[in-house]
């Protein structure tokens, strides 16, 4: 009889870590609203400016940052680091009430989010050595899909009735919190040690080698498409919502807001099923149908509807990125190495966060300029483009097993000899495994997982 995986939450440290990664988004949602109120303070009416170039930052730190750090995680301690991390964020977030200048408050936002844009990937790259069992994995995701809706619905009620008692620095008060007793549930977890990465320690290749690898693989090749057309219908959500209700349909602020749950209800219902249907369809047909679904409600926004319209648009669009977001974990662990896999994660984030900062540039700029009509025409036309382009990108043949020959060559990096890739002789001097010596490999065609790394420089072909 086939029986459901039990929940990934009866796992100690699995339930630990997500508890944690649970009160950090309370303390984030918190403090993305106070931030909001403290730009004001600060500018009046230049907060939006501040609040925009503080969001740039935030990107700026993401993309730039999240790839350095992932090419040297695997030499850090996971636990230790985390813990650290969390530290430091809460330490600069309770400074934030008692900032005085802007250039005070871009640089504290740039040092929370260099710390973000290093405990997020790590963060995600442990999962799968908590919980190896793909179905206990995939139910993870899920739920951290809905964690992180329920946080966006939420976050705005909470702050709203908290701002009726106490001022706004109070929430900047309750995100250095979250952040501390996220780092005492990862004390309390027990993560196991990180794999040995077997690839050269140069600083060069370290830094690049997650970003390199990433997109020499055909799959995450057509994940980063699919993470551009989700970052073009998030966008147009995040930045548009206000001035579709508000000023085009001349609504009031809870209207606002049903139409931003509508879009959080879209994608935690996907969510909420997903791990079902995974278990029979693969990810790649799921994720183009949300390509293409956020494609499609794009282009049904041209046509400008009324209030129920616009709420069947949103709830799509959610739906669409639920599709997309929710297994773009599986296919990067799917795509790596143990060793490697933080480096995959960060390359994931940093690429995946540009696509976003193109997007609310796009939104943005092109709402202003041509009207939220041609915008949403224009984002149909992209979101549709990268859909087919991932279609071409990832290959509908893709087995995780892929038959190749090695040529012939010689390299120096930290092994062992416990796979096919380390048969060669040893003299004496070379010492415990793992060790560093030049070695040579000899040519050899054989057939395993196959994913870039030390040993695999270069996808083998033809890619279909």
């Amino acid at each position: 009889m086939n029986q459901s995986v039990a929940s990934p939450l009866k796992n100690p440290t699995y339930r630990n870590l997500f508890l944690a990664q649970v009160s950090s988004l309370v303390g984030t949602g918190l403090t993305t609203i106070a931030l909001a109120l403290l730009a004001f303070d600060m500018a009046a009416g230049d907060a939006g400016k501040v609040l925009g170039t503080a969001l740039a930052i935030k990107m700026v730190a993401y993309v730039c940052v999240a790839p350095i750090v992932g090419g040297f995680a695997h030499l850090l301690p996971r636990k230790a680091t985390l813990i650290v991390l969390d530290l430091l964020r809460a330490g600069l977030i309770l400074t934030l009430p008692f900032l005085s200048e802007v250039w005070q408050l871009y640089a504290v936002i740039f040092a929370v989010n260099v710390c973000s844009a290093c405990f997020t990937p790590l963060f995600q790259s442990v999962i799968p050595d908590i919980l190896p069992n793909e179905e206990r994995y995939t139910k993870a995701l899920s739920y951290s899909r809905l964690a992180y809706d329920l946080e966006n619905m939420l976050s705005p009620t909470l702050a709203a009735l908290l701002l009726t008692v106490w001022s706004f620095d109070l929430l900047f008060m309750i995100n250095g919190a979250t952040f501390l007793l996220s780092a005492l549930l990862v004390v309390m977890a027990v993560l196991p040690a990180s794999a040995m990465a077997e690839r050269e320690n140069s600083i060069l290749n370290n830094i690049t080698f997650g970003v390199r690898a990433y997109l020499k693989t055909p799959r995450l090749r057509g994940l980063l498409a699919l993470h551009s057309v989700v970052a073009v219908g998030g966008a147009m959500v995040i930045v548009n919502t206000v001035v579709y209700v508000r000023s085009y349909l001349g609504l009031g602020e809870s209207e606002t807001a049903s139409v931003m749950m509508a879009s959080g209800a879209g994608s935690m219902l996907v969510a909420l099923y997903l791990p079902k249907v995974l278990k029979t369809v693969p990810d790649r047909p799921l994720m183009i149908a949300g390509g293409s679904l956020i494609a499609s409600a794009l282009l049904w926004g041209m046509t400008m509807p009324g209030l129920w319209g616009v709420v069947g648009i949103w709830f799509a669009l959610g739906a669409g990125w639920s599709l997309i977001q929710t297994p773009a974990a599986r296919v990067v662990t799917r795509s790596t190495s143990d060793g490697d896999r933080a480096a995959y994660f960060s390359a994931n984030f940093a690429l995946s966060h540009g696509a976003w900062f193109l997007g609310y540039s796009l939104a943005g700029w092109l709402g202003a300029e041509l009207g939220l009509s041609q915008t949403f025409a224009l984002m149909a036309v992209i979101a549709f483009l990268m859909t087919l382009w991932s279609l071409k990108l990832w290959p509908t043949n893709d087995p995780v097993v892929v038959p190749h020959t090695h040529e012939a060559h010689t390299h120096n990096h930290p092994h062992t000899h416990k796979d096919k890739h380390h048969e060669h002789r040893h003299e004496g001097w070379e010492g415990p495994e793992p060790h560093v010596h030049e070695h040579r490999h000899k040519e050899v065609k054989h057939a395993h997982p196959f994913v870039i790394d030390a040993h695999h420089i270069h996808w083998p072909g033809p890619e279909r």
